[in-house]
This record gives structure tokens, C-alpha cells and sequence, in this order.
């Protein structure tokens, strides 16, 4: 994305009104080169100010034809050219918005272009807000809907397409199949006014540090201890080899498996976990290596089916001991069906309304973005204001 092109589009987009009695929008297309171009370039569907102001009652055409509309973009879609399945299916998708007026198409880069991206967006007043990124794209976006304060009353409810490395928000709401195909049924519940059937409340979690209280960072799933330490040997060590994901997986839970059950001690094989500490209100102070440490709202994680423990709380807390017989007791665990209601040695699992995470440099992992947690710095979870999410898949 050329600087130059993203601030004079974004400039355009700006002049859109924004009182909320303005007339339906028109929708044209606003670009400098051409659309089905390499990853890269920026494409941005921006309404004229004098096609703003000007009511229509002309109908958009069925989902599948292009031709012109004249109602305001009932989907926007936010795009992130480098997450992995978008450098193959970018070019697609670009077309595909080309011919569909009723998609708004904003491509960012870098997580800093997400405030101006949610700022014009919310001037088109969207029925749905699709993220198209992995998780470390959603939980930027998830951020800048929760703090941005954009969107006049509640914000739309979010989709979202996996095209990441990792797509744990998009598996929760059974996101799967073509992106295409995704957005055609989309449409087609825009425009029939049945979107409220496929509605779901996420709960969020809310992560706080010293000196950014003002502005938690939001997310969904938190990994931490010798999880995190082995999705870091992932990152750097293993997908820059630039194998295909399954196999980078693969090879990363062998090189996990030979360190904690061979006990071998190499550079090249995922560092051991520090000691971790959580805190947690009317519960006993936890402390050790972890093998696994994860809080989470999601309704699944891992291995397990669904997950539950002690106290009725929205973060859900699973934190497994660094010990061989204690991971494979988990393993075998999620495997039969989750811990729910299984008391194991080693193995804590709590519901809590909030917990604080210390450690000698305990590495965590929110949605993809990378906290350390210190003695004296600590990492301070609580949910966060639920949000909207479309789940198409039963």
C-alpha cells in the first residue's frame, strides 16, 4: 500500500456525512490502479459528497450480478493483504468486491491503519462488519471497536474469514469454507433483513498493563507459560521454513514432545517455561511451570469439548503443570471429551472474573500480539462489554 494512496482515498472517504438522518449512500469505486492487482495495492469504495446527499430508492441487484446500487454498503469488509490465505486469495476477493457494491473494501497493512479504517467505516454505517485476517487481525480490530468509540451507539456485529496463521476466533464461530461464498450469504442476509437470526454474544477478555489501564488491549484467547513459548518457537523458528501450516504444526508439537518427554536440552528445540504466578479472587494463589497456561472465552480450546471448572465466572482458566505424566493425563482428557467436572493432579481449572498474571518474564499470547509479564509489571485479565458476532455455521 502506497502511503500517498492511503491518506488521499482515506481523505475522500472522510467527506462522507455523518449525521444519522443523511439519505442511503451510492456506492462507487475510488481507486488509482488497477483493482486485481498484486497484494499490496489499496482499494477503498467511497461515496461523492453530492451522491451522498442525494436519496435513491433504487434496489441493489440480486447476490452474483454486478451492476450498479445505490443504497449504502451493507457490508464492510476489512482486509489484511498480509495475513497467509490472503496472498493467494486477495486478488479474488478484490474482484469479487469490484463488481459488488454492496461490499466496502478497506485493505490495512499495519494495526496503527485500523483507527483510521474503523473511523471511515463507521460513516457508512455497515449492517456487518467483516474482518478478513487471522487472529492477530481480529483482536486489533476487536480493540479499536471496544476503545475507538466510532460507531454511534452499539457497533455491527463482526464476521469473520480465517486467513491466518492462526484462526481460533473464526473456528469458535464455525468459520469455514470459501471466503466467496461466505460473503455472497452475507449479502443475501443483509439485504433480507435476517442477519438478527445468525447473531451470537462473544464475551471479550480485557487485558490491562501498567500504564496503558486507560486502553486495554481486547482479545479471546490468552496463551501463556510454555504455550506461548512454544507458538514463539513456531513464529520464528518454524514458519519462517515456509511449510504449509499443518506441518509446521506438526513439527512443532514434535519438537514440544521431545523436550518435555526425551528431556532434551538443544537451541533449536522450544524454550522451557519460567515461573508463572496467577492470582485470582477467593482462590489460593497459583505458582509454577506450566506446561499450558490459557484463558479464554471462547467456547472451545485445544483438545477439550467444551471447557468448565470451578466458579461461574466468563474467563475460563486452564493451567497444566510442566510434568509428563500431567500433560499426557490432559491430553488424554481432552481427547475423551473435556475436564469439565474432572479433578486431576497438576491440572487447575477455574471460572473466575478476573485474574493477574506475574512471572520472571513470562511470555503471554493475546490473539498473536506478544505481553511479558514481570515481578512488579503484572498482566491484569477481566472481561470486557460482550460484542455482536455473526456465526453462519450451526
Amino acid at each position: 500500500m502506497k502511503s500517498s494512496q492511503h491518506h488521499h482515498l482515506a481523505a475522500k472517504a472522510a467527506e462522507i456525512p455523518t449525521r444519522t438522518g443523511a439519505p442511503e449512500l451510492s456506492a462507487v469505486l475510488v481507486r488509482s490502479m488497477p483493482y486485481s492487482g498484486p497484494p499490496g495495492e489499496f482499494m477503498l469504495k467511497v461515496p461523492p459528497v453530492q451522491e451522498a446527499e442525494r436519496a435513491t430508492g433504487e434496489m441493489c441487484p440480486p447476490a452474483g450480478h454486478a451492476g450498479p446500487c445505490f443504497n449504502r454498503p451493507r457490508i464492510a469488509l476489512l482486509s489484511n493483504p498480509k495475513s497467509t490465505g490472503n496472498i493467494a486469495q486477495l486478488p479474488v476477493i478484490r474482484e469479487y468486491c469490484d463488481s459488488h457494491p454492496d461490499v466496502f473494501h478497506y485493505e490495512v497493512e499495519e494495526a496503527r491503519q485500523i483507527g483510521d479504517a474503523m473511523r471511515i467505516i463507521a460513516r457508512v454505517r455497515p449492517k456487518v462488519l467483516v474482518i478478513n485476517g487471522g487472529d492477530g487481525t481480529v483482536q486489533a480490530a476487536l480493540t479499536e471497536l471496544y476503545n475507538g468509540g466510532h460507531f454511534e451507539g452499539d457497533p455491527p456485529p463482526v464476521a469473520v474469514l480465517p486467513s491466518g496463521k492462526t484462526n481460533l476466533i473464526a473456528l469458535d464461530l464455525g468459520a469455514r469454507g470459501d471466503a466467496i461464498e461466505t460473503l455472497e450469504r452475507l449479502i443475501e442476509l443483509a439485504r433480507a433483513d435476517e442477519l438478527s437470526r445468525y447473531i451470537v454474544p462473544r464475551e471479550l477478555i480485557a487485558l490491562r498493563r501498567p500504564g496503558a489501564e486507560d486502553r486495554p488491549v481486547i482479545g479471546m484467547f490468552l496463551g501463556g507459560a510454555g504455550l506461548a513459548e512454544t507458538m514463539l518457537y513456531c513464529r520464528h523458528k518454524i514458519y519462517p521454513l515456509g511449510l504449509p501450516n499443518s506441518v509446521s504444526h506438526g513439527l512443532t508439537f514434535l519438537a514440544y514432545v521431545a523436550r518435555l518427554v526425551l528431556k532434551l536440552k538443544a537451541g533449536f528445540l522450544p524454550p522451557a517455561a519460567t515461573i508463572t504466578d496467577l492470582v485470582m479472587p477467593m482462590r489460593d494463589r497459583i505458582s509454577g511451570r506450566f506446561a499450558l497456561l490459557a484463558v479464554t472465552t471462547l467456547n472451545k480450546m485445544l483438545l477439550s469439548g467444551t471447557l468448565g471448572g470451578e466458579g461461574h465466572g466468563p474467563l475460563k482458566v486452564v493451567a497444566i503443570e510442566e510434568r509428563t505424566g500431567t500433560v499426557l493425563r490432559a491430553l488424554a482428557a481432552g481427547l475423551t471429551g473435556g475436564y469439565k467436572g474432572k479433578k486431576m493432579r497438576g491440572i487447575h481449572f477455574e471460572e473466575v472474573d478476573e485474574v493477574t498474571i506475574e512471572g520472571d518474564r513470562s511470555h503471554l499470547i493475546l490473539d498473536g500480539e506478544t505481553f511479558c509479564a514481570d515481578r512488579g509489571n503484572p498482566i491484569h485479565l477481566m472481561p470486557a462489554q460482550p460484542l455482536s458476532f455473526v456465526k453462519l455455521a450451526a
